[in-house]
């Protein structure tokens, strides 16, 4: 058992997260199945706390894509809007608090807004894209005001939900009716590859939401 002082030199306290952490009180309304400081006295649950760098990976990455490729400028905008969500949901498993719950959540209905507006005003008249930005600028006012107030995880869970389906919809109309011709008639093979590809991800992406909602519901 040489191994043995090394794997006790290794080993974490279990905490019992029965005490606050070093962000004190938790006030949040939500708490995930993951035990609260138990590997960490400065972060409340690691694990949803490091997730979220896959969001700003992918916000950077979006980013990097729009630049290079010079996407229109509002594609440019959802993908920051990915690393604020990803910035705020680490603030809120980290901490639990309140405060950093809204700015996780709200950034969410406000990015998802986002990319409903790029998928919808996407070469439509500028008379359409500035009826649809007021239309969802109320909506996420609305959601916001109503969120605050009754403080219910169901509505904004139902909103994010709806927002989400909206943006994906919209994206397989807009993948099957446009991209697809434009695809087949470069390179047949290689298009049903990116098409099933992209399939898949749709599907992972409908999967992952049904799954946060059960946990959410637990």
């Amino acid at each position: 058992m040489a191994a043995a002082p090394l794997f006790q030199a290794l080993r974490l306290s279990y905490n019992d997260g029965t005490t606050d952490g070093f962000w004190g009180e938790k006030t949040s309304t939500l708490n995930f199945c993951e035990e609260d400081y138990v590997v960490s006295y400065y972060c409340a649950e690691v694990c949803n706390t490091f997730t979220n760098l896959l969001f700003m990976w992918l916000g950077l990455k979006g980013i990097h894509n729009c630049i290079s490729q010079d996407h229109p400028r509002i594609f440019l905008i959802a993908y920051m809007g990915y690393i604020i969500v990803g910035l705020g949901s680490t603030a809120f498993h980290t901490s639990l608090k309140y405060p950093m719950q809204l700015i996780d959540e709200l950034s969410m209905i406000y990015t998802t807004c986002l990319m409903v507006f790029a998928t919808f005003s996407y070469s439509r008249s500028g008379r359409f894209s500035a009826f649809l930005g007021c239309g969802l600028t109320l909506l996420a006012g609305f959601i916001t005001v109503y969120y605050h107030v009754t403080k219910d995880p169901v509505f904004h869970q139902s909103c994010y939900a709806a927002l989400t389906a909206t943006v994906v919809f919209r994206s397989l109309y807009v993948m099957e009716t446009q991209l697809r011709p434009v695809l087949v008639k470069r390179n047949s093979t290689k298009a049903s590859s990116v098409l099933r590809t992209m399939w898949i991800m749709v599907a992972t992406g409908l999967l992952l939401a049904d799954s946060f909602e059960l946990v959410n519901h637990a």
